[in-house]
């Protein structure tokens, strides 16, 4: 019996009924989603665990292991030390990274806290020039920047578009000084945060650390 080709054909050709699997879908049977008609929905755990207030003793540290659930809390949802919120459109919060059961017995006070750089810029002074043209290279050497040469002209005050150094021109002191407000104090403030000036590279030692 000779079995003609588009008889066989139609036989491979059928198609078997089964699941169907999108390659670029995240929903799986075991989502942990919780439905809307859900009669009683699971309450939102604390991030950070009461247990973290129980003294727990460790060998290697001078000092028992404890923190208060309210400052670990408050450390957990500031982005940075000196700064509550985020400074970056693309900057994921720090309240919804460090969420979770990962974070909830981790002592929040030895996590990496680095302080923000965006608000310790604001506390350099402004610096003074009688020249309408300045230039900035970060203080030289290794830990500094390209030389680029900024206008400062305009009565307000110019920064630095790579370190963020404010100069301005003594010639509008007066009118700044009359302003209620400015981003850069006009005068050192004595702050830890500040640079000073001899804290720059000198030009006979060009590899020197600040």
């Amino acid at each position: 019996m000779i079995v003609s080709t588009r008889i066989v054909s139609a036989l491979f050709s059928r198609r078997i009924p089964g699941p169907v699997y999108n390659a670029y879908s995240t929903a799986t049977s075991y989502s942990d989603r919780v439905p809307t008609n859900d009669p009683s929905p699971p309450k939102p755990a604390q991030n950070v665990s009461e247990t973290n207030a129980t003294p727990v003793e460790e060998w290697k540290r001078d000092a028992d292991m404890v923190e208060s659930t309210k400052d670990a809390e408050k450390q957990r949802t500031m982005q940075a030390p000196n700064r509550a919120k985020v400074w970056s459109r693309s900057q994921a919060p720090r309240e919804l990274a460090m969420s979770g059961p990962r974070f909830e017995q981790t002592m929040m006070e030895y996590q990496p806290q680095p302080l923000a750089a965006i608000d310790l810029i604001h506390k350099q002074p402004v610096r003074w020039t009688s020249s309408k043209i300045v230039s900035c290279d970060g203080g030289g050497g290794p830990l500094g920047h390209p030389k680029i040469f900024i206008n400062v002209d305009k009565p307000q005050i110019n920064w630095c578009t790579y370190c963020g150094l404010p100069f301005a021109h003594k010639h509008h002191r007066k009118f700044l000084e009359s302003l209620p407000r400015t981003e850069y104090p006009l005068i050192p403030t004595s702050d830890p945060a500040e640079v000073n000036e001899e804290q720059r590279v000198q030009p006979n030692d060009p590899l020197g650390q600040r």
